[in-house]
């Protein structure tokens, strides 16, 4: 661990503390401060202290050390502590619990959330991902000597699972086993615990604490990964300077080994997901994360899929955006063709997710200019576009460094395991790829 300093209590604004580790939570200061994708890092920094949130129940990311002096551990923690050496500014951490996580990023509460916290579509739109940091994937924790021996066997009717209360992890539970009934438990160290009860049959975690939890209880078998998942730093929606300060030194702490060594020290994976084209990647998956919302929206509103207007919009303002993101580092901009190619195989892929999920869940429009109309309207102006106009900004910021980097374009293979939630036809992903081919191989 680095070392940390000037112990103090605090407590969670507004929340009674129903976890053992936030009675004995500490702040913890150290040297913090910022930067920006294209400017250096410390340019333009604040020295008030940065308020981090962090759970201090989920191991290998955030726990609270048993003897209250020692603070705070993990992987989360030392990401935070040395991003905060990097720039300049105090750290103040700030206890959280799952269930009004978002809450208390809306709120105000500390300025980004750093925990373990998993990238979700609706997460994407309450809040602002920084790039990802390390992977996971969903498992079910079972008795070894128990019935459930293959993860096949957990679609099974009738079965218990016992979850995080109000955390990814019980949504994925909810999706994954919609036949079973799901126990949500508010403290997320007792989750184990619960697989000694009678009636339990699995607690799902995920595959970086599964190991924590197989070494404090021997006789048991994992299941999984069942999902593939990012981890990432989560940010109030006004929070875009931060969030460019930190997305720099997570660039810059892949390029130099910052991270590797993190990763390595607790156990994580060692997927490189801050290097550009990774980083790029998992934006465009973030971004077509968004697109069930968006045809949500559309239906309850009666806008049709394609709107060639919009399109022809969202079009100019990514050349717009390219262009900018190319000037600010002094580089050629690509050809127009191949950027309009790429953002047009984007909205394609887009649509395609839209189309799908329309003709699975048929419904009638609501009535025009009814509450739920006007709700539905509101959403798609005043939370969705923002939300994607963000993510168009920063995946034309990355695919412009990525340009200057040595980085060759993805393989075929590796854009579609990236993208795979999404089921895209062969034809979409072709598309994506022929395009960044073009824009990255320089073939203009």
């Amino acid at each position: 661990m680095l070392e940390m300093d000037k112990l103090s209590r605090i407590r969670l604004p507004n929340r009674p503390a129903n976890l053992t580790f936030a009675i004995a939570f500490v702040w913890i200061s150290v040297l913090v401060g910022g930067g920006c994708l294209t400017s250096p890092i410390g340019s333009e920094t604040s020295r008030a202290a940065l308020r981090v949130g962090t759970s201090g129940d989920y191991r290998p990311f955030s726990c609270a050390a048993a003897a209250p002096e020692v603070g705070m551990r993990g992987f989360s923690i030392e990401l935070g502590t040395a991003y905060a050496e990097a720039t300049g500014r105090e750290i103040a951490w700030v206890p959280f619990v799952w269930p009004s996580l978002a809450e208390d990023l809306a709120a105000g509460h500390f300025d980004l959330a750093l925990s373990g916290v998993t990238l979700r579509a609706d997460r994407s739109i309450a809040g602002r991902f920084s790039l990802p940091v390390t992977v996971s994937g969903a498992m079910a924790l079972v008795r070894a000597d128990g019935e459930l021996q293959e993860a096949e066997a957990l679609t099974k009717p009738g079965l218990a699972f016992a979850v995080n209360a109000g955390g990814h992890l019980e949504r994925t539970a909810r999706a994954l086993f919609p036949e079973a009934q799901i126990v949500p438990i508010p403290d997320n160290e007792s989750v184990l615990d619960r697989l000694s009860e009678p009636g339990i049959d699995a607690v799902v975690t995920d595959s970086l604490e599964a190991p924590h939890w197989l070494a404090r209880r021997p006789g048991l078998r994992a299941l999984g990964p069942l999902t593939r998942d990012r981890k990432a730093a989560w940010f109030p929606i006004g929070a875009h300077a931060e969030r460019d300060r930190f997305d720099a030194w997570l660039l810059d702490a892949e390029r130099d080994g910052t991270l590797a060594r993190l990763r390595s020290r607790h156990g994580l994976p060692a997927d490189r997901t801050a290097e550009p084209m990774a980083a790029l990647l998992a934006l465009l998956d973030e971004r077509l994360s968004l697109m069930i919302e968006v045809a949500r929206v559309k239906q309850v509103t009666g806008r049709a899929i394609e709107d060639r207007t919009r399109e022809a919009k969202v079009l100019a303002g990514a050349v717009s955006a390219v262009t900018r993101a190319a000037t600010e580092r002094a580089v050629p901009p690509p050809e127009e063709a191949d950027v309009r190619a790429f953002y047009r195989a984007q909205i394609e892929a887009a649509k395609s997710i839209q189309r799908a999920w329309t003709d699975a869940h048929p419904a009638e429009a609501a009535v025009p200019e009814g509450p739920a109309w006007r709700a539905a309207r509101a959403r798609l102006s005043d939370d969705l576009r923002p939300a994607l106009l963000d993510l168009g900004d920063r995946i034309a910021s990355l695919l412009v460094l990525t340009t200057t980097s040595d980085e060759r374009p993805p393989s075929r293979e590796r854009l579609g395991a990236s993208l795979s939630r999404h089921a895209l036809s062969a034809s979409d992903l072709d598309a994506l790829h022929v395009g960044l081919e073009r824009l990255l191989d320089g073939e203009r």
